[in-house]
Parts: C-alpha cells; structure tokens; sequence
C-alpha cells in the first residue's frame, strides 16, 4: 500500500506519538462538524504536523487539504445547503516556521560525520600497510584489538570535537537551530556511533589494498547508507522490506536518535 490507513487516537495521545516520531499527521476534527455543515456554517479543522519530516510536512499538507475539500464536496452533493470547504489551520511541531535548513543543517552534519569516520579509520590502516609499519606494530607486544580500538579512539575523538563545534557555531550560531534536547546526549550518541563507523572504515581499509580500492568500496557502502537511512529519504517512501533491513544498519537509529534529541526534545 502506498498509504498507511489513518488511525483514531485520543487527543492526549497527540504529542506523545508525534513526540516519539510515530505520528506525521494528526487531524482534529471538532465535535458536531457534520451538524455545522448541513447549518451552512464552515467549521474549522487543526491539522498537526511533525515539521521533522520536511518533505511529509510539505507536500502531506497540501495533500490532505485536497482530500478534505474533495469529501466537502461528495458532502454535498445532492443537498440544497452550501457546505463550503471548512478552513484548515495548521500547526507545524518542532519547527513552526519551517526552517528547512534546520533539517538539511543535522543532515549534513549526520552525513560528514559518518564519512570522515569511516574514511579517516580505512586511510590509516592503508597508509600504514603501504609504508609497511603495520607489520611493525603488530610484533609489538599488544594485542590487535588493542591497535584498532586505539585508531578508533583518536579519531572519534576528534570528530566528536568537531561535531560539538559544527554543533554550536554552525548549526545554532550560523543557522540558527533551537535546539530542543541535550546536547550533551547528543554527543554521546555521536561517540557511540563512532565506535560502529570507526570498526567499519577499518574493515574497509582491511580488504583494501590501497586507496583507490578503498574509495570506490567507500563509495558502494557509504551512499547507500546515507540515502536509506531516513535522513535524505523518508523511511516510510521505502518498501517494507528495505526498511526491515536498514533497520539493521545503526546509521539509521543515529539519524533517527539525533532528530528525535535535537528536533523534538526526546
């Protein structure tokens, strides 16, 4: 099914769904609506809206303000009263003035940060079999994971670092991002996925034997992240299958798990 069917929930229950990301829209049609048509007045309609999702709060509004008045219509057919069309008032969550560069801002931001990790972890362990010092640090007296999780530390430290900088002057100073969470959770979220990103660059840089390779396997593994994970494309514009499998990948829980810290306060 292209569309999801729409499901009847409690008033209560509206922040709370939108606020866990399981609600786009939320429709809030007032008691005696029917009553008010027949009696020619035009009732208003609330539409809430998760201005998260910038490409479902677009184009999803104007969507359902045609399919409102096209019931309207069907309504009327055939009756002596005039029914109008009943005025949609929208109500944008999260980002009332629909600052797309809020959104594409954490994005980018999400994307670099996933490419430096990963690039900057494969290049190292490249760099090093190609001028032969790997060989020289692995007949040192430590163990192999103990030089990879060294690699991973230094350099997801430093992302870590720039990201809080990207964070604070760029995004919030520059763009103008409220942020609605911790930042502090924020980054420790970036940290952990660093560890994933990290391990990934070098299992790259493993099964690479020198830079070239390394970028195009990059390339094949990289973009397919950074597309399906939910923050260039909607999950829910994907087969139900393929989001059963990049739920697999942390990529798309680290896109989900800044949007929900930064953009909705979770």
């Amino acid at each position: 099914a292209l569309f999801k069917a729409p499901q009847m929930i409690d008033p209560a229950e509206i922040d709370r769904l939108m606020g866990d990301g399981k609600a786009t829209f939320a429709l809030d049609i007032p008691p005696n609506f029917e009553a008010e048509l027949l009696s020619g007045k035009s009732p208003s309609i609330q539409l809430l809206v998760d201005a998260t999702a910038m490409s479902q709060a677009g184009l999803g509004a104007s969507q359902i303000q045609s399919m409102i008045e096209q019931e309207v219509r069907d309504f009327r057919r055939g009756r002596t009263v005039m029914a109008t069309a009943p005025p949609l008032e929208l109500r944008n969550a999260f980002n009332q003035s629909l600052v797309s560069t809020w959104f594409t801002g954490v994005v980018e931001l999400l994307d670099n940060t996933t490419m430096l990790a990963i690039l900057l972890a494969g290049a190292a362990i490249v760099r090093e079999r190609e001028h032969g010092t790997l060989e020289h640090l692995l007949v040192m007296p430590v163990r192999p994971v103990e030089i990879m999780t060294a690699k991973i530390v230094a350099n997801g430290l430093v992302i870590a670092i720039l990201a809080a900088i990207a964070l604070r002057f760029v995004l919030q100073g520059l763009l103008g991002l409220q942020v609605a969470g911790s930042s502090a959770l924020f980054l420790f979220g970036v940290v952990s996925y660093l560890f994933f990103a990290g391990s990934l660059g070098i299992f790259l840089g493993t099964v690479s034997r020198s830079m070239p390779q390394l970028s195009l396997l990059f390339m094949l593994t990289v973009l397919p992240m950074s597309l399906l994970s939910g923050g260039n494309t909607p999950r829910e514009a994907m087969p139900e299958w393929l989001q059963n499998v990049m739920s697999l990948s942390p990529s798309t829980h680290y896109v989900a798990f800044t949007q929900a810290v930064l953009l909705r306060g979770a």
